[in-house]
């Protein structure tokens, strides 16, 4: 061990987060949920998942105090975190000093524009990857901001709270299916890595969590002509769980058009009885089709 990692492990301790916290006088924002992780293997975890290497860059987002960031700078050839909440930098100055391959942004990542950010950052590297403990209360927006702008990325390899990346990787027919699951297996083949207990963090969360590897697909898993009216049809189908796909559909193309859906949905080999949960990926892109070239795009 490099007397750098060792450097690293310290950030990740009970002991040495704490130390940090008084220092510095830091109180956590509910707002910005904030939860520092202090173990050591799922962070290993988390930074063997990425497949980094001193070729590729990693974006992070919400570094905390630093002790993913440390972790990510030993293993990648550059890393970028950015930070939302102003007091932390200073903090992140500090446990950062000797790690001259990152670089610090303060501001909200919804809100920047990342193709710039990670073409100034990450120039000449073979590959990107965002590796990040996200805060619960932002995880989609954050995710999907990555997703629909097409970003770069070879993987997203994200902590986010267990139910939710249970929801990304399930398979139709499940409880968990659901637009959500449609949305980022649409872009991304998903791995869940590891379950991550909640006794495990500074605050303790009331859930536990879990790491998931999201690898971003050369093309979207199925063909679709217009992604947006894709997109409305999946979350048309799942707008009440309990209901057919029938009922649903008839709030998204008005009940004037209603006697349409039958013979659509059966050309397109789906039974109107079925619910949203049962559709593959496939089967939503082909009812997509067909209810554009019917005209009913809602």
């Amino acid at each position: 061990m490099t007397e750098g990692s060792k450097a690293v492990a310290d950030v990740a301790s009970p002991k040495r987060t704490k130390d940090i916290i008084a220092k510095y006088g830091f109180t956590f924002k509910k707002s910005l949920g904030q939860n520092f992780l202090i173990d050591q293997n799922i962070l290993r975890n988390i930074v063997n998942a990425a497949e980094l290497d001193e070729t590729k860059g990693a974006l992070e987002i919400g570094p905390g105090i630093g002790a993913l960031t440390q972790q990510l700078a030993s293993a990648a050839g550059r890393v970028t975190a950015v930070e939302i909440d102003n007091r932390l930098i200073p903090i992140l100055k500090d446990v950062l000093a000797e790690t001259p391959n990152v670089h610090v942004e303060h501001g909200d990542v919804l809100k920047l524009d990342l193709k710039e950010l990670m073409d100034k950052q990450f120039a000449g590297l073979s590959g990107v990857s965002v590796v990040a403990n996200l805060p619960y209360y932002v995880t989609t927006p954050i995710l999907m901001k990555l997703l629909e702008e097409k970003l770069p990325l070879e993987h997203i390899v994200v902590m986010i709270q267990k139910e939710v990346a249970q929801r990304m990787a399930a398979k139709p027919g499940g409880k968990e299916y659901g637009s959500l699951s449609v949305a980022v297996q649409y872009y991304c083949v998903p791995e869940l890595v590891c379950i991550v207990p909640h006794t495990v963090f500074i605050p303790q969360p009331n859930v536990d969590s879990a790491v998931i590897k999201l690898s971003l697909r050369e093309k979207p898993a199925v063909d679709v002509r217009d992604e947006a009216h894709f997109f409305r049809t999946v979350q048309a189908c799942f707008a009440q769980r309990r209901k057919t796909i029938a009922n649903n559909l008839t709030a998204f193309v008005g009940k004037s058009n209603r006697e349409l859906l039958g013979p659509l949905l059966e050309g397109c080999g789906i039974d109107p009885i079925r619910r949203g949960e049962t559709l593959s990926l496939a089967e939503f892109a082909a009812l997509s089709h067909a209810l554009l070239d019917a005209g009913l795009t809602s």
